[in-house]
């Protein structure tokens, strides 16, 4: 399984902001850290600002900020909020596979997606960012 880059980015911006260290960086400031499109981080933030995971001030002094609903949040929810519940593989498309009345495939498929997700439930954003990961994040974000 492959995660989308909105998942990737999302995940990667609640860990910048785990470390941040009272700091409040700004959209754009975690765009270029992550050397991403600044209207790709964007949206993704107001996503995230949307779940509760984040606040963002505009303005002098503003910022992006992790709330404490997002440093405990779950990987998995995350993950699963920004991938959606579909399928791994579209049996039923523009082009509707021959074998989806009898297939097996499709089930263990989402078996094995739903496994996925279980494995990330337990972990939270803070985990992620234990050493050596949170000083890592921190030399990255000094680059940029």
């Amino acid at each position: 399984m492959r995660l989308l880059r909105s998942t990737d980015l999302a995940l990667r911006v609640l860990m910048r902001l785990a470390v941040s260290g009272g700091t409040t960086p700004t959209t754009r400031d975690v765009a270029a850290a992550m050397e991403v499109p600044y209207t790709h981080a964007a949206k993704v933030v107001a996503e995230l600002q949307h779940m509760g995971l984040l606040e963002a001030r505009r303005g002098r002094g503003g910022g992006l900020a992790l709330t404490e609903k997002g440093r405990t949040a779950s990987v998995g929810t995350v993950v699963r909020a920004f991938e959606g519940d579909g399928d791994v593989v579209d049996c039923e498309g523009a082009t509707p596979c021959p074998l989806n009345s009898g297939c097996r495939l499709r089930g263990a498929l989402r078996q094995a997606q739903e496994a996925f997700f279980a494995s990330l439930d337990p972990i939270t954003v803070a985990d992620i960012v234990t050493n050596p990961t949170g000083p890592l994040l921190l030399g990255i974000s000094m680059r940029a």
